[in-house]
């Protein structure tokens, strides 16, 4: 155990450096960032070293995973986020521990959340997820709203008991006019975000980079960046 919290606390220690370098480098201030750790596929021993560490924010992306981790580690001071694409009958388990759901991306899954976090008692956090790779009506391959679908869907989430709209999220497009232009792809999301701002002031959260390009994201504004292979290391195959 002592090995691999020595193990993390060394690659987490790696990860801030590189997010204090892009944030001076962008003429940012380091608070200006939120790390989230994605824990996905990791157990819940690791979620407990990396609280100790100073870990605050984790992700999860696979409901059936999720849950049980979250219970095992219901005493952690942390913010849980769910970032996985959520089927409608997962999101009663899912309310129950996730605070933040990034990947709000149709109008159904808005009311389900609603419904669920009403009858928990509970205000859950919303990103609605934008799909830069979609043509300005379709969804993406990976989940998303296009981006003329964002006004709609942020003031469904807006009017919803249970729910707080707390900004975008986005993962940068394989395919499309910004697949491998994540700066651009990421620049694209600030000019949306500033888009929301003007009807919603209060959803000023953007999440957006990962591991391979996070810099880009904090270059271009993000104020959440989700880390987790730089971190845990490489995951093991989901067989």
């Amino acid at each position: 155990m002592t090995d691999r919290k020595d193990e993390l606390a060394g690659n987490l220690a790696k990860v801030e450096e590189r997010i204090a370098a892009a944030c001076a480098a962008a003429g940012r201030r380091r608070e200006e960032v939120t790390l989230i750790v994605v824990t996905k596929t990791y157990p819940a021993a690791d979620v407990r070293i990396l609280s100790e560490l100073g870990v605050r924010h984790v992700a999860e992306n696979r409901d059936q995973d999720a849950a049980p981790k979250a219970a095992e580690c219901s005493d952690l001071p942390l913010t849980w986020h769910f970032v996985g694409q959520l089927q409608t009958n997962k999101v009663r388990s899912v309310v129950g521990y996730a605070d933040v759901v990034q990947s709000v991306d149709r109008s159904r899954l808005v009311t389900a959340l609603s419904k669920e976090a009403v009858r928990a008692g509970r205000e859950v956090g919303c990103l609605v997820q934008v799909a830069l790779d979609a043509g300005e009506s379709a969804r993406g391959e990976r989940g998303g709203v296009a981006p003329g679908g964002i006004a709609e869907l942020a003031d469904l989430v807006a009017g919803a008991p249970g729910l707080r709209l707390d900004g975008l999220m986005t993962v940068a497009p394989l395919t499309g006019e910004y697949a491998g232009r994540e700066r651009a792809a990421f620049e694209r999301m600030m000019d949306l975000s500033t888009d929301l701002r003007r009807t919603h002031p209060a959803a000023t959260m953007v999440s957006a980079g990962m591991s391979a390009d996070l810099e880009q994201a904090v270059a271009a504004g993000a104020t959440h960046v989700r880390v987790g292979t730089a971190v845990l290391g490489v995951r093991p195959r989901l067989g």
